[in-house]
């Protein structure tokens, strides 16, 4: 097969929603449908019987929640699907926007029962922003739910899309009968038994024939004629070019748990989706179509496999070909860098690859030369833009809870903040050191991880600080600097990196600083030119 259908068969996706609207559960139906898993997991808070491939990690599966991205591809219909699932919760959002740097489409869950929540307005808000192309997967439909078009309508208003039903339910809830395919023009009638890995497709060249009546009954026969009229009314025909520039939103209704109507989103999903898109860097746009080698870094996921304490990083191929022992540049460092065991992925599972292609995300061993963000190229001196990073929020003391085990400690404290789950500050005036992180829920992942994955112990104090400012002063000789280093002296820190930080401890004190001391600039985040 040529490079460039090698680049065209892949799509590489990610999986957006609220917690709860059934992402990581969706994701296992499409793994079964690729044949790559026998039996789908379902995610429960309770003790789950079979866990979800995709939450690998220990504290996942304790939880039920999924915390970070996981990678998965398979195969399906001479298409190569690369899947990241993400964590819906708000805590975690941070791993998710950068996931979103990675993906060239994007499908939206959305439940039923609760419609649009808050977590998915901000998430779809940013694919809006990067105009990535978007289809609605609307779940559930086995619950008493919500009516199709209030559904839709609230995705338009909330959301701001502007979507078409590409495939639409007979019934909902208890009076659920099946689906009816705009798209293929077929009837898939729901028998609502969940160990059946496909329901029975009918197909129906003529709305108006009198099978239908036959198969769901007269009543919501006439009722799916009378909506589907409504629908060609209302809503604009399916157009690809406006879905690939982000204009249009399809939309697919389903249940995941019941596995019904994931075929027919993935069947749609592979024809309509995009193949790997160019990205800009701070020099050019890149294509993935050039022939030499670029990728940047958008996660770092340390002891993926806790036996070996390794670390991965996940790189995103952008364009060219990536191959196994052959010296790439890492910008950043300015070294050329070789990878012996790059690993293709699946969950938890990884296998050793000697050659991947654009779209594809391909896993690094890492001893501690990358951060997220790194950009590696064959020589090119370019790096990728848009990878987010943000300005903590909640900020607490670290304090060693176990003396015997402060080496582990260090450790673990180095490679998680590493992975961008939190960031380390160490404050000037006494050493301490104080983690900050985007959501509360982080101390307890990081609590769980120090003492299972390293064998640390961990205790929290509150520290008054209200949020991280990147300190870049205009002329570091400078009396002001010198006077802001004095009077600022208890909230100073330095980050991971030796950056200096100032811990604002209130809105009113950076206002305040930025008046008082003008030629010291303050950013809130580590990344500024």
């Amino acid at each position: 097969m040529s490079f460039t259908d090698e680049i065209e068969r892949r799509r590489t996706f990610g999986i957006i929603s609220h917690p709860d609207a059934g992402k990581t559960t969706l994701t296992e139906k499409l793994l079964l449908f690729g044949g790559a898993i026998q039996e789908a997991g379902a995610v429960k808070s309770n003790k789950i019987k079979k866990g979800a491939t995709s939450d690998f990690m220990e504290i996942e599966r304790q939880r039920g929640i999924s915390v970070s991205t996981s990678v998965l591809a398979f195969n399906y219909k001479n298409k190569k699907i690369n899947i990241l699932d993400t964590p819906g919760h708000k805590d975690f959002a941070e791993d998710t926007f950068r996931t979103l740097t990675a993906v060239d489409s994007v499908i939206v869950v959305i439940d039923v029962a609760k419609g649009v929540e808050e977590q998915t307005e901000k998430l779809v808000k940013v694919c809006r922003m990067r105009k990535i192309p978007m289809l609605v997967f609307i779940n559930k439909l086995d619950r008493e739910g919500k009516d199709a078009f209030d559904l839709m309508d609230e995705v338009e208003q909330k959301l701001g899309l502007k979507v078409t039903p590409l495939s639409f339910p007979i019934g909902m809830g208890y009076d659920f009968k099946g689906i009816y395919n705009i798209w293929e023009k077929n009837i898939n009638l729901f028998s609502g038994d969940s160990r059946k890995n496909i329901e029975e497709t009918i197909a129906i060249s003529d709305i108006n024939s009198k099978d239908i009546d036959a198969l769901v009954g007269e009543t919501a026969a006439t009722r799916l004629r009378e909506e589907l009229e409504l629908i060609t009314e209302v809503y604009p025909e399916f157009d690809r070019k406006d879905y690939l520039d982000g204009n249009l939103q399809p939309v697919f209704f389903g249940s995941a748990l019941n596995n019904f109507g994931v075929r027919e989103l993935l069947d749609c999903f592979i024809e309509i989706a995009p193949s790997p898109r160019p990205k800009d860097s701070d020099t050019r746009e890149v294509k993935p179509y050039e022939n030499k080698f670029s990728g940047f870094v958008f996660k770092i996921h340390a002891n993926m496999d806790p036996k070996h304490r390794d670390r991965i990083a996940f790189v995103k191929i952008v364009s060219g070909i990536f191959e196994r022992n052959k010296p790439y540049l890492h910008v950043r460092h300015n070294k050329n860098l070789k990878f012996s065991s790059p690993n293709a992925f699946f969950a938890e599972k990884k296998e050793i690859v000697d050659i991947s292609y654009p779209g594809d995300i391909v896993g690094l061993h890492d001893t501690g030369n990358f951060k997220i963000g790194d950009t590696l190229t064959e020589g090119e001196q370019m790096s990728f833009k848009g990878i987010p990073s943000f300005s903590p929020e909640h900020f607490r003391y670290i304090n060693n809870a176990d003396p015997m085990k402060a080496k582990q400690l260090e450790k673990g404290i180095d490679q998680l903040m590493d992975e961008g789950v939190a960031q380390l500050f160490t404050l000037e005036m006494n050493g301490r050191k104080v983690i900050g992180t985007v959501g509360a829920l982080q101390y307890e992942v990081i609590q769980y991880r120090l003492e299972h994955e390293y064998g640390a112990k961990c205790s929290y104090e509150n520290f008054p600080a209200y949020k991280a400012c990147w300190v870049k002063p205009e002329d570091p000789k400078n009396v002001e600097f010198a006077e802001f280093k004095r009077i600022k002296q208890k909230f100073l820190a330095k980050d991971k990196f030796g950056q200096l930080v100032f811990l604002a401890d209130s809105e009113f004190s950076i206002q305040m600083s930025q008046s008082k001391y003008p030629t010291v600039k303050l950013f809130f985040t580590s990344e500024f030119e």
